[in-house]
């Protein structure tokens, strides 16, 4: 269990040390080409990862799904946005939930499978790729906001 413990918490450092030292006015610029915002990135991370590994305990509200589930976008929003730093304080308080994951449940078949995915175990590991791509995607949107700015 240490290994994905050590997993989760590398991914997630990663992301917040990702965003570090953005200025908050590029946050929720959409460059051409890209779909989102980095701050609508940040949202999505945070709101996979409760869905897929912390929904019968979510403490997210019920509109970040529709937010920054799959398919959504910054240009649909409406109502109640959460914060740059409100989502990253949730991405923090959201880690040591997933911390708490006892190892015993990594090989608990879950209630909805998807993409061939069954266990906790094997949602945690997609949840750590998830997290990768998105930083990826964070990053490439960041160099090119900071260049014309």
């Amino acid at each position: 269990m240490n290994y994905v413990k050590n997993q989760l918490t590398v991914m997630r450092s990663n992301l917040l040390k990702e965003i570090e030292g953005i200025n908050p006015e590029l946050m929720d610029v959409q460059p051409e080409g890209f779909n989102n915002t980095i701050h609508w990135h940040l949202g999505h991370v945070l709101t996979a990862a409760e869905n897929f590994l912390l929904k019968s305990n979510s403490e997210l509200p019920a509109n970040y799904s529709q937010l920054f589930g799959y398919g959504s976008k910054p240009a649909n929003w409406t109502g109640d946005v959460p914060t740059v730093e409100l989502l990253k304080q949730q991405l923090h308080e959201q880690l040591d939930r997933l911390l708490e994951i006892p190892e015993e449940r990594l090989t608990e078949k879950t209630a909805q499978p998807f993409n061939g995915m069954e266990t906790v175990g094997e949602f945690i590991n997609f949840v750590v790729l998830h997290e990768a791509n998105h930083i990826g995607q964070i990053h490439a949107m960041k160099l090119l906001i900071q260049s014309h700015n």
